[in-house]
Order: C-alpha cells, then structure tokens, then sequence
C-alpha cells in the first residue's frame, strides 16, 4: 500500500527577554541550578504573576512577520498538571484565545518550487523547569531556574508531507525570529525546540491517521532522523495489519528509535480554565501598526532585493539570507569592497567552509568582515593574486593578524613588473621547446601550462592577466 506521511510542528521558542514571562527573575543562560527562580517562578503563597509587556511586543511581532492576524483581545489560561519541574503544578498558557491566529510561511522544495505551509496559531507560555538525570545515581535533579522563562509556541497546520519538508519550515522559522531579534534560537541551550506529530493514511484518504507526538527534539538533524525513524515504525505496524496508538513519543538520538513516553492526552485532560490573577490581554490596532513599523527587513524581502539591486543569482541570495549573522557580515564586505559578486563568493565559500569546518557561526567568525574587506581590496587592487589570497586567508583564520601584516611579514605582493615577469617567461619558453612548437602548430590549450610553469616559477606571485598577455605574445610564431 502506498502511504502518505502527514507532519505537524509545534516549535518552541524561548522569547529573548531579560526577565522572565510573569516575574522579575533572571532569563539568563548558565546559571548554578535555582539560582534563578523566584517567589512566582515557585508558586509559593499569596504571590501574583505581572506579565511582561515585552513578551507580547515580540510575540506580536512574530505573527505580522508571517502574515498572521493578531487578536487585539487574548487570554491566559492554566493547563494543569503535575510534573516535579512544574512547582506549581499547573501551567500558564493561552489555549482559547491565543495572540497570534492563522498566518503562513513559504519554503523552498528540492525541485525548485515553493510551498506554503500554514501557521495555525502562536500563543504565549511559561517554561517548566529541568529534570537533571545523569548527574544523579537512582535519582533526579530538579533545576528550576527555566521555570517561567516566555516561551512562544507556533503551532502549523498539518501540511508538510516529508521529514524534509519539515526541516525545510522548521528552519525558516529559527531564520525569522533570528532575524526579527524575538529569540536567539540557540538550540543548544534549549532556546529553540519542536514537537513534531507525525501520522500516516492510505493515499487519497482525507482523514488522517492516528499521530504520534515526538517531544523536544533539539536539532534540525534529529528532526529529519525521528521523523524517519517514526514513518518507518509507524508504516511496519500499520502494514502488518496492527494500529498505532495515539501517543507521545521520545527520539534516542544514540539508537536512533523512538520509544513511548506516555499517552497522548486531550485538552480536556489540562482541564483548563482562565488564569483568575491574570487579566486580558487587550493591544489596540494603532499599537499594532507601530509594532509592525519596527519590523527589520526579513530573509525573503532580503534575498529579492540581493537579486534585484546586487545582481546575485537566486541560489547565492537564498544561502546569504537565511542566517541574520551571515547576511549583516555580507553586507559590511560587499559595501567595503564594491563587488557584490566577489563578496559573496568568499563568503559563501572559503569563509564559510571554515566556520563548518570548525563548528563557529559567523558572529564569532575569527576573520570578521573588516578584515575580509581588507583581504579583497589586495586583490582588488593587485597587490595578491586571488591565489595567494586564499594563503593569507588561512593565516588570518588561524590569528596571524590583518592582511597587510601578513601580506609584508611573508613577502607575499603580486609581481606587477614586467620585466621581471617577462625573464620568468623567458626562462619557461627556454626550457620547453617541445610545448612551444606544439602551441604554435595549433594546440592554442597548451597556454594554460605555460601559465601554471611561469606562476610556479614566480611562486603564485606573478600577476596572472600579464603572464597570459605577455605569453600570448612572445609565444606568436
């Protein structure tokens, strides 16, 4: 039978604020553990939530980015349960009336074509704290310093049809609210993370299958693995006539298999009902407006104006554009140097296949864009060959200092003097008789290994437009 894999994401976002969503406590990263966790953050007696206003600009913020209809009237409401990193056994949430209503995003498919996948809704959280288990033998550890830190949950719409096209949103999303400044998206401390619900139906069926949930998967490379992993299982089980329980499922990363983690509870089962300490939240059309007047220009308008006014081609403008950071350091080279062409092959090459290399994200880049600009202005101005270019390159990745420093401490500078290029030349044509006459009978290719022994000989130094010129010339029968 042939199956049709239906996908849903529920991607958490930590909401970079400096405070925490309903209190004053510390959102920072690193802590020691309950160092950071309030009276409210704990839910002690007679304390009250105050909500954080800058929560609800960045949330705001989020759903006009992707087009969605923001509710000038929301609610909190407590879904109730009882977890050891929930201290209060209940959590503030928005399930009926959320900030954000129906919106959408675009991704890019492998063949070319775009697809819009819908964002059903965002609404604003608190985080539970952490359960700890490998530092304790027989127990666990309770670290309660994430316990209220705001979270903006996106929830899309069941339209994703592979694991790849579910990278393909997820991705979009961290680009977005990177670019918008709501979240650091860093997935290593938590700060960026899905749910993903993944169920299977006979093609050509309309109603879908029975999901399972697959919690807190913290990478786009578990993503794609779970969600494989799970349409493998869930196929096998429904192919040999059995059916697949509604549940929420953990990823191994180690074994690379999901395993049940418990059933899969309705929203009747958080019995939720309205926070009573916590009134409506009410934002007015004109304070929405003056939010949206705040809006940094966002990766698709970003990648259509580098096509536009730079001339790149749509692959070179999509790779700049997806990462805020890259894109910011883009734009300092391409100004400093004047050729848009030329920055963005660097950056997209060497630049990049170094901070892969070497796991570092451009903001820490240890060749920072004034220095690259210094780079590319030696070759621009000739003073380096595009070849020696990428030598001093390594040097300043591994911390030798600028260009020019390089440059002079190494004796690296182009030879631009004719004379000197004109013996090199000599000397060559001297010593391959062979390959001259063959060049002269007609085998006008050979210029390419008079070029590579005259560079040899000069070292990578000799300007390579006068060595074929000056070749050209004196190889003339």
């Amino acid at each position: 039978m042939q199956w049709e894999v239906v996908i849903g994401l529920e991607i958490h976002v930590q909401l970079s604020t400096k405070s925490k969503i309903f209190s004053g406590a510390s959102t920072a990263y690193g802590a020691e553990p309950n160092t950071q966790a309030c009276t409210v953050d704990l839910g002690l007696p007679g304390v009250l939530p105050v909500f954080n206003g800058e929560a609800l600009k960045k949330s705001v913020m989020f759903g006009l980015a992707v087009g969605a209809k923001i509710n000038e009237r929301s609610v909190f409401d407590r879904k109730n349960y009882f977890y050891p990193d929930s201290p209060k056994a209940y959590q503030i949430s928005q399930l009926y009336y959320p900030i954000v209503g129906e919106g959408h995003i675009d991704i890019d498919m492998e063949d070319g074509t775009q697809k819009r996948i819908g964002v059903t809704r965002a609404h604003m959280e608190e985080d539970a704290g952490k359960s700890l288990h490998e530092s304790f033998h027989g127990q666990t550890g309770i670290d309660l310093n994430r316990a209220g830190t705001p979270l903006l949950e996106i929830v899309s719409e069941p339209d994703m049809r592979s694991a790849k096209e579910a990278v393909a949103y997820m991705r979009k999303i961290h680009s977005i609210v990177r670019y918008l400044g709501v979240s650091d998206g860093n997935m290593q401390e938590g700060s960026f993370r899905c749910d993903a619900n993944v169920s299977l139906r006979p093609k050509g069926q309309e109603e879908f299958g029975t999901r399972a949930e697959l919690k807190n998967i913290n990478s786009f490379r578990f993503v794609e693995k779970a969600i494989n992993v799970e349409i493998e299982r869930q196929m096998d089980i429904l192919e040999s006539g059995g059916t697949v329980t509604q549940e929420t499922r953990l990823y191994d990363s180690e074994k690379n298999e999901t395993r049940s983690m418990r059933s899969k509870e309705e929203a009747n089962d958080y019995r939720y009902f309205p926070d009573p300490d916590l009134l409506p939240i009410v934002i007015s059309a004109d304070e929405i407006e003056a939010i949206r007047a705040t809006l940094p220009e966002l990766p698709d308008d970003k990648c259509a104006r580098y096509m536009d006014q730079l001339g790149l081609s749509e692959k070179d403008a999509k790779a700049l554009t997806i990462d805020r950071d890259m894109a910011e350091y883009y734009e300092t080279v391409q100004q400093a140097v004047g050729d848009a062409k030329m920055a963005a092959n660097w950056i997209l090459g060497d630049v990049a296949a170094h901070n892969n290399k070497n796991g570092i994200e451009f903001k820490v880049c240890p060749v920072n864009a004034e220095q690259l600009s210094g780079l590319l202005k030696r070759v621009k101005d000739n003073t380096i060959s595009g070849k020696i270019a990428k030598e001093v390159f390594e040097a300043m990745y591994a911390g030798e200092g600028d260009a020019d420093t390089i440059i002079d401490k190494k004796g690296l500078k182009q030879i631009t003097d004719t004379g000197a290029i004109e013996a090199i030349i000599d000397e060559v044509i001297a010593n391959n008789p062979g390959q001259v006459a063959e060049f002269q009978s007609g085998k006008d290719k050979l210029i390419g290994f008079f070029v590579g022994h005259v560079m040899k000989a000069s070292k990578g130094k000799a300007n390579p437009g006068q060595v074929n010129q000056l070749l050209q010339q004196k190889l003339k029968p």
